[in-house]
């Protein structure tokens, strides 16, 4: 329980600054970086419940979303409807309001906080966009695992986006990996979120292995029962999700595309995900990932 209080102080102290910056109090938690935003909006579950995920990956923006971006809307608004269009799986038009509400602000101030652009850039191929997002967003919160894992990830899609075609004129998936000028945690630092340490070890290729990620978040059904009894239940079914997670991520940019299938269907069918955390965008991220891929 303390450390929960402890990240929910962090959380609160971020979006203070947010605040500060972007006096909307809801575009301030959209700011929210990946690592206090997931507990900030879980702990809530206020997000709004998400629509069936169409199964292109480049999906077409109707006409009347089109209208809509090109409407005079503040940035808050245009980075909820850039969320609630990822949500829906219509990751091109989710781009376009990100990209519409980075322009609505002057001298790029918002920039290194669109991690959700990010990620939009990722499921649209667009590995050297995103690459130059998460940087910016590492700038600016330097202790959140999260932004460099998926930085490594459009690392490893980009060095293998001019590939040759294999001998049945496919394109190879797997991307190149460990990859080069990775970034990393300032010296001595981590992530405040225990599971984060294994991940960000797995992909950086420091150590861990996918096992022990697995291990780390796993926990059975009594165990979860015991925890919830004891008000730990959250924490516990957060780490199986991520741990699950981000090994499909893991998977995915090795090429090795059974098992990433295997994990990320897992983790659209957590505990978490169809629960407390339902509401989390991650959540909506690992049902999306699966409908894009077709794994359904």
């Amino acid at each position: 329980m303390k450390k929960n209080h402890q990240l929910l102080a962090v959380a609160s102290m971020l979006m203070l600054l947010c605040c500060l910056l972007f006096p909307s109090s809801s575009t301030a938690l959209l700011l929210l970086p990946l690592s206090t935003r997931q507990y900030y909006s879980a702990s809530r579950s206020n997000c709004p419940q998400s629509k069936k995920v169409p199964t292109s990956l480049h999906a077409t923006a109707s006409s009347s979303s089109s209208s809509s971006i090109n409407e005079q809307q503040d940035p808050r608004t245009l980075i909820q409807k850039g969320m609630q269009s990822f949500r829906n799986g219509d990751i091109s038009t989710s781009l376009q309001y990100f990209n519409k509400a980075n322009d609505s602000v002057p001298n790029n101030k918002l920039t290194p906080y669109l991690w959700q652009r990010g990620i939009s850039y990722y499921y649209l191929d667009m590995f050297q966009e995103g690459h130059e997002q998460f940087s910016l967003d590492v700038k600016v919160n330097p202790l959140d695992v999260e932004e460099i894992v998926w930085d490594i990830a459009c690392l490893a899609r980009m060095n293998n986006s001019n590939n040759n075609n294999n001998k049945d004129g496919r394109a190879e998936e797997m991307g190149v990996f460990p990859v080069e000028n990775q970034m990393s945690l300032p010296k001595g630092k981590q992530d405040r979120r225990k599971i984060m340490s294994t991940v960000y070890s797995l992909f950086r290729n420091d150590g861990a292995t996918e096992y022990e990620l697995r291990h780390a978040g796993h926990i059975d059904d009594n165990a979860a029962t015991a925890a919830a009894a004891v008000g730990g239940g959250n924490s516990n079914i957060s780490d199986e999700f991520y741990s699950l997670f981000y090994l499909g991520l893991y998977c995915e940019i090795r090429g090795e595309m059974s098992k990433a299938e295997m994990y990320m269907k897992m983790a659209q069918r957590s505990r978490y995900a169809t629960g407390v955390g339902s509401g989390d965008y991650m959540s909506a991220c690992a049902r999306v990932h699966c409908q894009l891929r077709g794994w359904v």
